[in-house]
C-alpha cells in the first residue's frame, strides 16, 4: 500500500490523539467525515493502523522508576525469555536487537525493591546490565 499525503495527515492527527473526531480530521484535510472514515477502514484493513491504545503517564500512576535492562541471553533461551518478557507488566518495552547484548527492557517500577527480583527471574536466561532514567528529553 503506498500513502499518500492525505493519509499521512490522518495518520499523525490519530497519532497526536486517536479519539479525533472524522469531522475534526476532514477540516484539516478537506473532507469529509464520511470520507475520512473510508480512509481510515482502509488504513485498518491494510494493516497500516493496527490498533488504539491509551498512553498513560507512568509517574502519575505510581510508576516513578524508569530502568533500561541490556540482556545477553545464554544457550539459545531466546524463545524462552522472550515468553517470560510476556508475562511481565513492569516490562513495558523489549526490543531483541542484533549484536551483544541481545534484548533491550524498558521496565517502569514504583518501587527499586522490585527491581531485584525482576534481575533474579532473568538471571535464568543471561547476564544482564541496568541503566536507571535520570529524565527524559523526548
Amino acid at each position: 500500500m503506498i500513502l499518500d499525503d492525505i493519509d499521512r495527515t490522518i495518520i499523525s492527527c490519530l497519532q497526536s490523539n486517536a479519539r479525533m473526531q472524522w469531522k475534526q480530521i476532514g477540516e484539516k484535510i478537506h473532507m469529509s467525515g464520511p470520507a475520512v472514515a473510508n480512509r481510515i477502514q482502509r488504513l485498518e484493513e491494510a494493516g497500516v493502523i493496527e490498533g488504539y491504545t491509551v498512553k498513560l503517564n507512568e509517574k502519575l500512576v505510581g510508576n516513578v522508576h524508569c530502568i533500561f535492562i541490556t540482556v545477553a541471553i545464554k544457550d539459545y533461551k531466546h524463545t524462552k525469555f522472550q515468553q517470560f518478557i510476556q508475562t511481565r507488566e513492569e516490562i513495558k518495552e523489549a526490543h531483541r536487537i542484533s549484536g551483544e547484548p541481545c534484548f533491550i527492557l524498558k521496565v517502569q517500577l514504583a518501587e527499586y525493591d522490585k527491581l531485584a527480583g525482576l534481575l533474579d527471574e532473568i538471571l535464568v536466561f543471561g547476564h544482564y546490565k541496568i541503566n536507571i532514567s535520570i529524565g527524559q528529553s523526548k
